[in-house]
């Protein structure tokens, strides 16, 4: 059917005509539960009354009212019961002020929105991560990875004194590790100092978030990790490998010093005990000597002329006895004379060991001819007689 055709008052919906059907009816929807609730609290009993009249409610009518409100004000009590696990604690509020605070168990507090309760759990540790860059003392990038725990230890604090105290922790957090680490080497961040530096950055969130009146308690802050950026990766590794160079050579160091040392207090000390034992025997010759010069003095006293020989015959022997000697004599002719000096140089070269035993050595006397022979008697007596007037004088 086209639309510009009659559909005998039908349409492409449904039927027209009598018979069509309009949307529903508000005002009869309404009227129809008015009238439904009115026999209710008339305890069903009675005439209907027309649209157009409304009767007086009645004892029944009452009665039902009343108890709806009862069930009403009953549900809205009830609204107020609550219960505390054993980890939590209750903070009750009353038109937003704190009231009390409740501990675990089943509770009551007035219902909304007169009062109502927040609950904290106090004995979960809520831990969060930090991750930031920073310098250390000796002006070295780091990159930090920083952990911490922390409980809720006081409930009211935590939710009225802070406005958000998540965000409060970790700005805290962040300020005190960068606090730490720049006042710590990189060396020491990196290496036996993490401990140390983790316990210091703990204390000092602590006494922050306590000034600030938080009511949180940091249990633990971990250094996770401390690592160098990727662009300064290179030269990084060079320092580790100085640092590594710089041990072992320390190590190297030392044992060699190990060994050294107790070679030369070892030597030290023989040589002390050496020197100890010169000075008694220098000490020991001294006082020999001056024992026997006083004993000479003496026997010089009681006879000088024979002590004063005798001493310069002992000098005169001790001198010659350590010297080469040629004697030479020109009495019996004038010929000229001729001095084997080669020999007798070897000879001096031959004979050290006689010269140092003590033993005098003689040399042959040269002659006029040039040949050695043994001195005659009137020659030895003669000397013999000039080493006495020598000692006479």
């Amino acid at each position: 059917m086209a639309w510009n055709e009659s559909g005998n008052g039908r349409n492409p919906w449904g039927r027209g005509g009598g018979d069509r059907q309009g949307p529903p009816d508000l005002d009869r929807i309404i009227r129809d539960w008015q009238q439904k609730l009115g026999r209710l609290f008339r305890g069903g009993g009675g005439s209907r009354p027309g649209p157009g009249t409304a009767g007086p409610p009645g004892p029944a009518s009452r009665s039902g009212l009343a108890v709806l409100g009862a069930l009403v004000v009953a549900g809205w009590v009830a609204t107020g019961l609550y219960r505390v696990d054993d980890a939590e604690q209750g903070v009750v509020l009353r038109f937003g002020q704190y009231v009390a605070t409740t501990m675990p168990g089943l509770r009551w507090h007035l219902p909304w929105p007169i009062e109502h309760v927040e609950l904290v759990n106090v004995n979960e540790i809520s831990p969060f991560n930090k991750q930031t860059r920073m310098l250390t003392a000796d002006e070295n990038i780091v990159d930090v990875d920083l952990v911490v725990q922390y409980q809720k230890a006081d409930p009211v604090k935590y939710l009225f004194n802070v406005r958000d105290p998540e965000g409060t922790i970790s700005d805290v957090s962040e300020s005190a590790i960068r606090e730490v680490i720049g006042k710590s080497t990189m060396d020491f961040a990196l290496g036996e100092g993490r401990t140390e530096i983790g316990q210091r950055t703990q204390e000092l969130i602590q006494e922050t978030l306590n000034e600030y009146g938080t009511g949180v308690r940091i249990t633990t802050v971990n250094l996770q990790d401390v690592n160098f950026p990727d662009q300064v990766d290179a030269a990084v590794q060079d320092a580790i490998k100085a640092r590594e160079d710089r041990e072992r050579l320390s190590f190297e160091a030392q044992a060699y010093a190990n060994d050294v040392l107790p070679k030369a207090r070892g030597e030290a000390a023989r040589r002390q005990a050496d020197a100890e034992a010169y000075k008694s025997r220098v000490v020991a010759d001294a006082q020999g000597e001056a024992a026997r010069f006083e004993a000479l003095l003496k026997e010089y006293e009681l006879a000088p002329g024979v002590t004063r020989e005798r001493l310069y015959i002992d000098a005169i022997a001790d001198i010659l006895s350590r010297t080469n000697k040629v004697l030479v004599d020109t009495s019996g002719s004038g010929n000229m004379l001729y001095l084997p000096l080669d020999k007798i140089m070897e000879n001096r070269g031959m004979l050290p060991a006689a010269s140092g035993s003590g033993s005098t050595r003689v040399t042959t006397p040269v002659t006029s001819g040039g040949t050695g022979s043994e001195p005659d008697a009137a020659t030895a007596g003669r000397s013999r007689e000039d080493l006495r007037n020598r000692g006479a004088r």
